[in-house]
């Protein structure tokens, strides 16, 4: 959906500029970028919640070895089945993984396909996932994500190395989602997020957030009691509010929309539907120790995520 005249119905816009799509060629050139980033010296930290620090909890330990045991060492790590056998205790020794799952969830649904300035919001969403994917694979890090629109989604387990970012890349550009329902909602997603996301991975939600509820922040607790979870809020400056003068004329395919500013009551309920819609990604992430960053369709994605999570 664009600010613009009207579209005929035979008419086919041509995206030359890569404003309202994304290819292949474009994500795969962020890799460069991406190299001058790296989010695991980000601490996250949620300001609103009064400067929560969270430490990565995807940094799991793995057994090393088993050595003799020496004042000091943790009564919880003693090796019972070789202190058994040898008649002498050791104590197991563990070292800390050096890959951690990252999950990147990416909203496709209609409301993303808009945009009045920049892009639209599903191609800066779907650049932020992909600078996202090369960050984790410089890093050392398994890669798997979550497309969804409203009619089902589509989990890509984590996996190591550069094929996994291209088929992570693939499905941004070419979800391969069934048109069968077409009642499929973000509770569905996040619930389905849940349940792929293993614990200890740090999961990235990018999304305008249409829809969140009570439900919605249930499965956003849940989630986070076991991953690092990052939400990124993408809009697009309009929505913060229309001018307060004018006739503006909104397309979609088809599809005219005209809306008179001169309607202050109309003009107040759209401005408190976004207010109220951020004012609740704000609670979830100061009550739930979330991370939260926003990003306008005209931003610089490589640069909002140079900018420590959370502080934006």
């Amino acid at each position: 959906m664009l600010l613009a005249k009207k579209i005929e119905p035979t008419a086919k816009p041509v995206d030359s500029n890569g404003l309202v799509s994304v290819t292949l060629k474009t994500l795969i050139g962020l890799a460069k970028p991406a190299s001058g980033l790296n989010l695991h010296r980000l601490t996250i930290r949620a300001q609103q919640s009064g400067g929560y620090l969270s430490a990565f909890k995807g940094r799991g330990m793995e057994f090393d070895e088993t050595r003799l045991y020496q004042p000091g060492d943790d009564i919880r790590s003693i090796d019972w089945r070789v202190t058994a056998r040898t008649g002498k205790t050791h104590t197991k020794l563990f070292r800390e993984e050096r890959e951690k799952p990252v999950f990147i969830s990416v909203d496709n649904r209609p409301a993303m396909q808009f945009a009045t300035r920049g892009v639209f919001k599903s191609v800066q969403a779907k650049k932020l996932a992909a600078l996202l994917a090369w960050v984790a694979n410089q890093q050392g890090d398994r890669i798997g994500g979550q497309v969804f629109s409203q009619s089902s989604c589509k989990e890509l387990k984590p996996q190591n190395g550069k094929h996994s970012v291209l088929h992570f890349l693939n499905a941004l550009v070419v979800p391969d989602i069934a048109e069968d329902n077409n009642d499929f909602t973000f509770a569905q997603a996040l619930f389905r997020l849940s349940q792929h996301a293993r614990p200890g991975s740090l999961v990235y939600i990018i999304s305008d957030f249409r829809g969140i509820n009570e439900q919605t922040e249930n499965y956003l607790l849940k989630l986070s009691e076991h991953c690092d979870v990052v939400l990124i809020f993408v809009y697009d400056p309009l929505e913060k509010g229309l001018p307060t003068q004018g006739r503006y004329r909104f397309t979609h395919d088809d599809k005219d929309v005209l809306i008179d500013t001169s309607d202050k009551q109309r003009l107040t309920n759209y401005q408190l539907r976004f207010e109220e819609r951020l004012r609740k990604i704000k609670r979830i992430s100061s009550r739930r120790g979330v991370a939260l960053m926003q990003c306008g369709t005209q931003d610089d994605p490589v640069q909002c995520l140079r900018h420590p999570l959370g502080s934006r």
